[in-house]
């Protein structure tokens, strides 16, 4: 459906332009996202609010002559459509309170590391669709709203990260689910190594534990040449 192709545009406010120039490259290595402006100050800030009326606003508690937990303050009260993570060096508990009150989607502190990163905007990702197709559907039930508050998708929601064996990571295991379920004929380890930047032997170390779990299932393909290759593909629910 359309909504499952959406990206998400994201505005950038952060005083230090060489910080916002790692922090659009990072944004930019996560597929669904495109950092449509850089601000580096309020004036900006509100400026390209006004034009570009993001999805997504990145801001640093800091900024020249003005806090930012005041803008995110005003881009709830004004963008309701906006939603704000914050990322910043300000580790006092009560910035960090008032942002989480304030509707901040999440907090990060610096120095940014992108596997964090990328866990919030993968959440965040979910979040969006989510949102999205309960828009569309113009329904929403228990389950949509319990959804929707863990970040995780439908096609996600009964995948079990609770108890994960030893060399089992929960991110890269949600992107092998998700690159399964986008697949229209299943994908071989070979190509979800090749999807998701893991070398083959780990890909075919998350495929077969979706497998042994249940959340996947494996078939035999046999090609035109060579030997059969097994293709993985996510159950029907």
């Amino acid at each position: 459906m359309e909504h499952q192709n959406q990206t998400v545009e994201v505005l950038i406010v952060e005083d230090d332009v060489k910080i916002a120039e790692i922090n659009r490259r990072f944004i930019e290595k996560v597929d669904g996202f495109h950092v449509v402006g850089i601000a580096t100050d309020l004036g900006q800030a509100k400026e390209q609010l006004e034009i570009l009326t993001p999805n997504l606003v990145l801001l640093d508690v800091y900024l020249p002559g003005a806090n930012g937990l005041e803008m995110l303050s005003f881009i709830r009260q004004h963008y309701r459509e906006t939603d704000v993570i914050m990322i910043t060096a300000a580790k006092e508990i009560d910035a960090i309170r008032d942002a989480i009150r304030s509707g901040a989607f999440d907090y990060i502190i610096k120095p940014l590391v992108f596997n964090r990163l990328q866990e919030t905007l993968l959440r965040y990702l979910n979040f969006h669709r989510e949102l999205s197709r309960m828009n569309q559907s113009g329904m929403i039930n228990q389950s949509d709203v319990d959804r929707l508050m863990s970040g995780t998708s439908k096609k996600e929601s009964n995948l079990d990260t609770t108890f994960l064996p030893k060399g089992i990571d929960k991110l890269t295991l949600v992107k092998i689910v998700q690159a399964i379920s986008s697949a229209s004929g299943g994908l071989t380890a070979d190509q979800i190594a090749k999807e998701i930047g893991v070398s083959r032997s780990t890909g075919r170390r998350y495929l077969e534990h979706l497998v042994s779990s249940g959340d996947l299932y494996a078939d035999l393909s046999y090609g035109v040449v060579g030997r059969p290759e097994r293709v993985y593909r996510r159950k029907k629910a």
